[in-house]
């Protein structure tokens, strides 16, 4: 009897656990599912976005390398030909309350229209729920997510972390790809930057 009883609270725990592991993202399978609300107030669900690629951005408005990316106009020449194309680009901070880059939706705002930004929304996640689904490390840190609702590529935007001008763009290929039908040649990287500043 208190086998059987062993067993079923062992069997309880492992299904309680279940969703945690299936959420972890893996390329070629589908992302996880969530529901944000961007600083306009407009909510965002990723399975209602089926049929558009999508992709995810993390940032930081005062890591370098970000800085780098807006700075020179890579990250908005990117997002305004995406955005063009029919992409949904949602750009999230993860930083906790407080922590670096962490703005208010007017400083937000102004930040963006300063450094051209083009994306679909912006998506302040205090909490880290996104980001940890994603397991999101740096600002960048780049998701592609094909129509099918499937994530073919998760990493760097580009192969170069200190900027070199024949740096391949690994996000511009993904939503090349993405288009075609197909997995991008490069389906992950390691992803550089400044570490995503989580509440813990």
């Amino acid at each position: 009897m208190k086998t059987t009883k062993y067993l079923l609270l062992g069997a309880a725990l492992l299904a309680a656990a279940l969703p945690t592991l299936s959420a972890k993202v893996v390329v070629g399978q589908p992302a996880p599912d969530f529901t944000v609300t961007d600083i306009d107030g407009r909510s965002h669900q990723l399975s209602n976005l089926k049929g558009k690629t999508v992709v995810l951005e993390w940032v930081n408005p005062e890591c370098p390398f970000v800085v780098r990316h807006y700075g020179t106009g890579n990250m908005p020449s990117l997002q305004k030909a995406a955005t063009a194309d029919g992409v949904v680009w949602l750009t999230i901070n993860s930083a906790a309350k407080g922590e670096q880059g962490d703005y208010e939706p007017a400083k937000i705002k102004a930040w963006l229209s300063k450094n051209g930004a083009a994306s679909t929304a912006y998506v302040r996640d205090q909490d880290g729920k996104v980001g940890k689904l994603f397991q999101a490390k740096t600002t960048p840190h780049m998701f592609v997510i094909n129509p099918e609702g499937v994530l073919i590529y998760d990493g760097a935007i580009d192969s170069s972390p200190r900027g070199a001008s024949d740096a391949e763009n690994y996000v511009k290929a993904a939503l090349t790809a993405a288009k075609q039908g197909k997995l991008p040649a490069k389906t992950t990287s390691e992803p550089y930057g400044c570490g995503v500043k989580y509440d813990s």
